[in-house]
């Protein structure tokens, strides 16, 4: 099997820099640089050093770029088993999405011609979401999806995409340690004391402490890595979500998460082995400070949405416990710009 001329065009355009080199970084592909978004000092009552990691920077206006990037770089790994006769067709990708991934993955599938995004989505989306999506080319599936959790043959199902692949769950693309990989180099670097995380899919908050474990215990360091082994076995890394339905922070809430790891033995396991420190857990998020954070967020002139604040939120809510003297890493994931 021999790629089509339109094929062999794609793959010669798609250009993976390296892994792992800082001074040769993967992304944005448009404009490599590492790290690929900036952290800098907000000013937050009680508190001395506060970071603020923003996303927004990113393409489409989130950290969701990072993952679309991946899935362009596994479009490049088909296009080569094609070439090589191991597969003869580009399989389509289906993903559950309530707007942010599915828009920034088919941002980059258009960008390369690759086959279009096959979206589920909640009957209840936003409709101007849901046409965003269809606008910019992705192919919308609407269901009810607070009946149950989904396997990914269900997945497949529901967007007539027998031969595809889902992506929402899918092992074999390393969801815990790939899609964000670059970015938890640039979250572990800063060092803190206490980093405060968004909690969604998960997949976010894993990679993060993934990627500290593996610091922690190698004696060979990631070149990317320029951290403090002792801070970052101390480090509190703290979670924000929500099981409240109608919360502003909707990216946050879903009544099913079955393709997550993060449970209580798994932090547990993390803490007693001194992965991490033992603060570090996922919290519910209480509405009255989420909108103190959109608040200060606004008044600070931020560019966020309530979902990619909600560790400035949970900041407020811990207010309390946090020494006023800790370097604190608050993770904005942003605000898509559809």
């Amino acid at each position: 099997m021999v790629l089509t001329k339109d094929e062999t065009r794609i793959f010669n355009s798609i250009t993976i820099a390296s892994e792992n080199d800082p001074l040769d970084p993967e992304f944005p592909s448009d404009d490599p640089k590492f790290p690929a978004t900036p952290t800098y000092p907000i000013n937050v009552s009680g508190f001395s050093n506060v970071l603020f990691k923003d996303e927004s920077h990113n393409p489409t206006g989130t950290h969701k770029d990072r993952m679309a990037w991946e899935m362009v770089v596994t479009y490049k790994q088909f296009l080569l088993a094609k070439k090589t006769g191991k597969i003869s067709f580009l399989p389509q990708m289906s993903i559950i999405t309530s707007g942010s991934a599915g828009f920034a993955i088919q941002t980059q599938l258009k960008k390369y011609n690759l086959p279009n995004l096959k979206c589920l989505v909640d009957i209840k989306l936003n409709p101007a979401i849901k046409k965003a999506l269809e606008k910019i080319g992705c192919e919308i599936y609407e269901h009810d999806l607070s009946t149950q959790s989904f396997h990914w043959r269900e997945i497949l199902t529901l967007t007539h995409n027998p031969q595809g692949i889902d992506i929402t769950s899918s092992e074999a693309l390393d969801p815990t340690t790939r899609f964000y990989d670059w970015l938890s180099y640039e979250i572990i670097n800063s060092s803190p004391d206490y980093c405060f995380i968004p909690f969604g899919t998960g997949n976010l908050y894993e990679n993060i402490l993934n990627i500290n474990k593996r610091e922690i215990t190698t004696f060979k360091h990631d070149p990317r890595f320029q951290g403090d082994i002792k801070k970052l076995r101390q480090c509190h890394f703290i979670g924000a979500s929500t099981n409240n339905s109608k919360s502003k922070a909707d990216k946050l809430y879903s009544p099913h998460l079955p393709f997550v790891h993060y449970d209580e033995q798994w932090i547990r396991l993390y803490k007693y082995a001194g992965f991490c420190g033992e603060q570090s857990n996922v919290h519910l998020l209480e509405e009255k400070y989420l909108d103190d954070a959109i608040k200060l967020g606004t008044k600070l002139r931020l560019t966020f949405e309530p979902s990619g604040i909600a560790g400035l939120a949970m900041l407020l809510q811990m207010k309390k416990i946090i020494p006023k003297n800790a370097t604190v890493l608050i993770i904005n994931t942003g605000k898509t710009k559809y």
